[in-house]
């Protein structure tokens, strides 16, 4: 199962992410964490190590080389679909070169590459091999893919969802928030995806819970849990250090079981 991880900026997808991957590990699945977000660089501190891996963007000889294959592409009329920057026809987990992943126990990281100075150009094509990764990742039984896509919608645009099975909308206590998980909510359903869930982030009581569920469902969009404001969770991002166990892991429990009900059903 891929999931994609979606939402404003600022809504908390990296830590819905980190939860979510802990949780799947404690479960006992084979857990890999995609790291498409080309600004945030702080996910793999989150996760609990100390160091990020080689971006696979270095593994396709670099941003400047994408550019080119993505230009020529182009010149040549090819297709979206036709355009490829990697190799293989197919990536096993196991098949990543170990400078480009980093493990522990049941846990495991990659990074498509991030913006790193000024000037360098768009995030293109991140989104391009974040498309093409993506596709061609295949997976055992007992695996599990939890992308955190960049905050917004712009990674519909470049078709980075098309090979996604379950879209976890992070919705935080805010109109923006709704707005962009509306946005979101649209675009996944018009390219096929059925799993389409909103989990609720930072929030302070029962009573806004119950103010963003009913937002919600005024837009036709399904609310699968809620992740209440955490001190220990936020201590931890604001330190920069792996996510203590906590009230917002024993709500993850509970979001996880649904997810998984979720997918089976379909």
């Amino acid at each position: 199962m891929k999931i994609s991880v979606c939402g404003k900026g600022g809504s908390g997808k990296s830590t819905v992410v980190t939860l979510l991957a802990n949780e799947a590990r404690t479960r006992g699945y084979r857990v890999l964490v995609v790291d498409c977000d080309e600004s945030n660089s702080g996910l793999f501190r989150m996760l609990g190590f100390d160091e990020a891996p080689v971006p696979l963007m270095e593994l396709v000889g670099g941003k400047r080389k994408v550019q080119r294959s993505l230009r020529d592409g182009f010149s040549s009329s090819e297709s979206g679909e036709g355009m490829r920057v990697m190799r293989q026809d197919s990536i096993r987990v196991d098949d990543i070169p170990s400078e480009h992943i980093i493990r522990k126990d049941n846990l495991q990281l990659v990074c498509i590459g991030k913006i790193l100075q000024s000037l360098e150009g768009c995030a293109c094509p991140m989104g391009v091999l974040s498309r093409e990764f993506l596709k061609k990742l295949t997976m055992e039984q007992d695996e599990i893919v939890v992308v955190d896509m960049e905050a917004g919608v712009e990674h519909f645009g470049r078709g980075v969802e098309t090979s996604i099975d379950s879209v976890l909308i992070v919705v935080e206590p805010s109109y923006e928030s709704l707005q962009v998980a509306e946005r979101v909510n649209s675009l996944s359903a018009g390219i096929g995806i059925q799993n389409i869930r909103a989990i609720l982030s930072k929030v302070p009581s029962d009573e806004i819970a119950s103010k963003l569920e009913s937002e919600l469902v005024k837009r036709d969009i399904d609310t699968i849990g809620c992740i209440h404001y955490d001190p220990e969770v936020f201590h931890s991002c604001l330190e920069g250090v792996g996510l203590a166990n906590g009230n917002a892991s024993n709500e993850m429990h509970r979001v996880f079981d649904s997810l998984i009900s979720a997918n089976a059903s379909n």
